[in-house]
């Protein structure tokens, strides 16, 4: 067998790589992290591609491939997004294509769930009637709603399918999704306040102060690459951590907040209080393109009508003052504001919209301010970028009133309604800073553990613009997965949104600024070209009304509105009881049960399944449930077009370096060739009925102006292009004064509709949210802190048994969630899961470095390796999550021996999205020992062997795992 990187030079460079939180320099084209053990020989060539090996990112890498297999892979210097880097995961991907465990034919069960399933090869086509029959039978049976779609990391030629396509075709409104509590509350967030996606963090941009709000992205490629951040936190000249736990690049930041976990809605607020304190808003924005200075009557029953929004539209009922509401036959869509300027002068005369002849109005039928015609800016300059590796954008001048008006942002007034009524009216903006002020630093303080002093100085830092005459602030806030997770998700991310709004740090270089965009360029085979969640319903309603039996939509109904995934817990509760309807049968792409909800009732659930599909790379607890499994192809393997998900601006390609194994086959053709064998076409255009998998590419990139063969060949000579340069869209920011946000979907491809504002059904950044006072709880209608479900304030009597915070869901260097634990360089480097704690308390507990613990709590019990950890508070463990065994030979491969998610308290989750409270539930921790353990061993056993898990980079079976080249065919 020849190899080209041993594993042992692997290893050592890992090692090396991991203790500079593997941030590696610009790639040469003939450098390598390590070099061949043996000269090339025979035919060979590099390929240009995008790595997925940890899913989020799109890391530029050259493939190079001798006699058709892959040797090495390195970074792209010309991808500007990942600045050439190419992480420990990417490497490893040539074990992972290689590796002896992969699916390699379709399969289906021939025992019952829970035993072993006595896997029996079939045909494709086989496959595909079992698909087909079995998801036909049920929706006859029980209707389109007790199927589910299943998808798990976005790798984009399988989870869009999963979001959409497949919905449409089995005619379901149930998704269960890792976007739930993984990117998803963030996305539904922005949706609420500006823009869909709009939390995404431009890194590339460099901004001059970098906050850095519960994320580690140096540590795993996670919508910005290692080196991009590690770049950033250098070169800035204020870099903050606002973190439970001190995280890699943290040890180097000026400021770090280290919050109770779960507390940074309390600090969010907080921030937002001393902007407004201090004056350091732009209360220009503010009353321009917020809904802030809009008018709020209390006594007034909430009214409206139809409002078109970028999730396809809200059925308003508001309290917000509109023109319906002042006279008969008057708009639902112009929302009210108190001119300050209106009759102090012949310049200023009063209005005509009521009495008092001080009401204007926002009139979001015509996208402008009364008088206004609405024309997009075209004032401004293009902005020399503080990256020279990426190009110039437009930023527009900022517009102005005209004619001139002063909205009120404080105050209250009299209005006269239509009914006679004299009524008290505020300002949105008023009471937003009412509750704001609440939240003092000192208040704060209390709640985080933060001190007050260290709050306020970090704020300033942060918000105090370091160079005013640029128009836009210091920097975006870079907040990812951990605000997901937390039981306040969706408020938290509200209140972070409209801080960085309101200090000229959205849309701007170095802020917050959304997913990149691109007309003609489908970031997602197998998703429709255009708009994706918004055409499942014939009738055309709303989504709301066409998701009426969506599970879990009783309980949290704003998920309807946006219309991206169910309830998984409430999924899997009806999968269970039947209960108001019973789930029967689903598709799986790429996804694991143990990523949310509590994985032994996630795990019951899929038993009681009718029938269940499952295509993956290889045997996984998931696909031990499955009653048909489809052998997928690795990214090394397939062709799909490359958008960057967060605002870098890369468009480029997962080039097809090698053929898959076997009948292994690109998610894509399983998708298309499902809607075939079910006999529901493709497209409703008779040209696009029935695509082939290179028709479906040749469509995604229109926007090149060429085929996808001919765009491979230019991007192979090229390198990556950079979307500023290629799209109009993407050259603007400020993108609601110039008429390039509005976008129904919001992922890069649908047309935008040329209105300035934002695409929310007030047409204005909503502080008060109108989608949530409309099918939600009124006490979420402004951002605020709400104590998280299960914490030491809330519930201090779990806490009693339970004395330990447990935080989890923190970056890897070599793992991905669920993925990698049978690729032997990664498991060599990390063989075990840890459990984080405070030496402190290792001590008081008689624990030492690397004694196996149990962790337990009302849910049961896992155990994990204890890794002592000053960067952890006293009273907070951190426990590595997604772990389960490739090892183990039982049906559960495992996944109940070590896994966190085995504790979760599976609903408690977030009130508006329902995301699962993964961070900051009560457990105890003792050590595991002969007596307390199964087989008398305090190290993990397989339950159906009783032999110890790989615990070790000597174990041999390692060595079972590495590459076999041969049997491919």
């Amino acid at each position: 067998m020849n190899k080209t990187l041993t594993r042992r030079t692997f290893a050592k460079a890992m090692i090396t790589a991991a203790a500079a939180c593997t941030v590696s320099a610009h790639a040469p084209h003939d450098g390598a992290l390590a070099h061949a053990s043996e000269e090339p020989r025979g035919e060979v060539k590099r390929v240009r591609s995008c790595c997925r090996a940890c899913g989020k990112m799109e890391c530029g890498v050259w493939v190079t491939v001798r006699d058709g297999r892959v040797i090495r892979i390195e970074g792209d210097e010309s991808a500007f997004q990942s600045e050439g880097n190419c992480c420990s995961k990417s490497q490893s991907s040539m074990q992972a294509a290689y590796h002896p465990d992969r699916l390699r034919y379709p399969m289906r069960r021939t025992r019952p769930k829970g035993e072993d399933p006595g896997w029996e090869r079939i045909s494709w086509d086989e496959a595909l009637d079992l698909l087909a029959e079995n998801f036909q039978s049920i929706k006859d049976k029980y209707g389109g709603e007790a199927l589910f779609t299943m998808g798990g990391t976005s790798r984009v030629w399988v989870q869009c399918a999963c979001y959409s396509s497949l919905n449409t075709l089995l005619e379901t409104p149930n998704s269960i999704q890792a976007l739930q509590i993984c990117k998803g509350p963030r996305a539904f967030a922005t949706a609420l306040v500006n823009d869909f996606g709009m939390f995404w963090y431009e890194a590339t941009g460099k901004a001059k102060v970098y906050v850095q709000w519960g994320t580690a992205c140096e540590y795993s490629n996670y919508d910005s690459t290692c080196r991009t951040v590690s770049s950033l936190a250098e070169g800035a000249e204020v870099h903050i951590v606002v973190d439970p736990r001190m995280t890699p690049l943290g040890k180097e930041a000026d400021y770090w907040l280290p919050i109770r976990v779960g507390t940074d809605g309390a600090l969010a607020m907080a921030w937002t209080n001393i902007v407004i304190e201090r004056d350091l808003y732009n209360a220009h924005f503010v009353k321009r393109w917020t809904n802030g200075a809009c008018l709020v009557v209390d006594d007034m029953e909430p009214s409206g009508g139809f409002a078109k929004d970028g999730r396809g539209g809200t059925d308003l009922k508001t309290r917000l003052l509109k023109e319906s509401d002042l006279k008969e036959g008057g708009s639902h869509l112009r929302f009210m504001v108190w001119d300050n300027l209106a009759g102090t002068d012949d310049a200023h005369p009063l209005h005509g919209n009521d009495p008092s002849g001080h009401l204007t109005f926002w009139d979001n039928e015509v996208h402008a301010w009364e008088g206004e015609s609405g024309k997009p800016q075209t004032e401004g300059h293009e902005v020399p970028d503080a990256n020279p590796r990426v190009s110039t954008a437009f930023l527009p001048d900022e517009s102005r009133f005209d004619p001139d008006k002063d909205p009120a942002l404080f105050g209250e007034f009299d209005v006269v309604l239509k009914d006679g009524r004299t009524v008290k009216a505020r300002p949105v903006w008023d009471r937003f800073a009412e509750v704001c002020a609440q939240y003092t630093p000192e208040r704060a303080a209390e709640i985080t553990g933060v001190d007050a002093g260290l709050i306020e100085e970090a704020c300033l830092a942060w918000a105090t613009p370091i160079d005013p005459g640029s128009s836009y602030g210091n920097g975006g806030i870079h907040y990812q997965l951990a605000t997901d997770q937390i039981g306040n998700a969706i408020q938290t991310e509200r209140a972070l949104a409209v801080l960085s709004a309101i200090t000229n740090n959205t849309d701007v270089p170095g802020g917050n600024r959304g997913p990149t965009r691109m007309l003609g360029f489908n970031n997602s085979p197998a998703g429709p070209m255009g708009d994706t969640s918004l055409m499942r319903d014939p009738l055309g309603r709303s989504p709301y009304a066409a998701n009426e039996k969506m599970a879990g939509g009783d309980k949290f109904p704003v998920i309807r509105w946006f219309d991206m995934w169910c309830d998984c817990a409430s999924a899997w509760e009806q999968a269970i009881t039947g209960e108001p309807y019973p789930l029967r049968g689903g598709i799986c792409m790429a996804a694991q049960f143990i990523n949310m909800d509590n994985s032994l009732h996630a795990y019951e659930a899929l038993k009681r399944l009718e029938f269940f599909s499952v295509s993956d790379l290889w045997h996984t607890p998931t696909t031990e449930m499955a009653d048909v499994l489809i052998p997928a192809a690795h990214w090394l393997e397939v062709d799909s077009p490359r958008m960057s998900q967060g605002p870098s601006g890369g468009i480029g390609a997962t080039v097809k370096c090698v053929e898959p194994p076997g009948e292994a086959r690109m998610d894509t053709e399983l998708t298309l060739k499902l809607f075939k064998a079910m006999g529901k076409p493709w497209d409703s255009d008779p040209e696009r009925q029935w695509y082939t998998l290179e028709q479906e590419l040749d469509h995604d990139v229109t926007g090149m102006k060429m085929s996808w063969a001919e765009f491979k060949e230019s991007f192979q000579e090229h390198g990556w292009f950079d979307a500023r340069e290629l799209s109009d869209v993407w050259h603007s920011y400020r993108r609601w004064e110039t008429g390039k946000l509005r976008q129904t979907g919001g992922m890069g491809t649908s047309p935008n509709d040329g209105f300035t504002g934002f695409f929310t059904p007030t047409g204005l950044t909503e502080i008060w949210s109108t989608v949530i006072e409309t099918y939600g709880d009124a006490r979420h209608i402004l951002p605020d802190y709400e104590e998280p479900p299960r914490t030491p304030v809330s519930a201090p009597d779990d806490f009693e048994e339970y004395p330990f915070v447990m935080t989890t869901g923190s970056r890897s260097p070599v793992y991905f969630h669920t993925e990698h634990r049978q690729l032997p360089w990664c498991r060599e480097l990390w063989p075990v899961p840890r459990v984080e704690m405070n030496p402190a308390d290792a001590a008081e507990l008689g624990l030492e470095q690397g004694d196996w613990v149990w962790i337990e709590n009302a849910n049961g019990k896992v155990r994990q390796v204890v890794d002592l950890y000053h960067g952890i508070g006293k009273g907070t463990v951190n426990a590595n999550h997604g772990w389960w065994f490739p090892e183990a030979e039982g049906p559960g491969k495992g996944f109940d021996l070590c896994n966190i998610n085995m504790l979760v308290y599976g609903f408690d989750q977030d009130p508006l999205c329902g995301a699962t409270t993964l961070r900051g539930f009560p457990v105890k921790v003792y050590k595991a020992t002969p007596e307390n353990s199964p087989f008398g061993n305090p190290v993990p056993c397989d339950p159906a062997t009783g032999r110890e898990v790989i615990t070790s980079g000597e174990d041999e079976r390692l060595h079972a795992w590495v590459p076999n080249y041969e049997g491919r065919e």
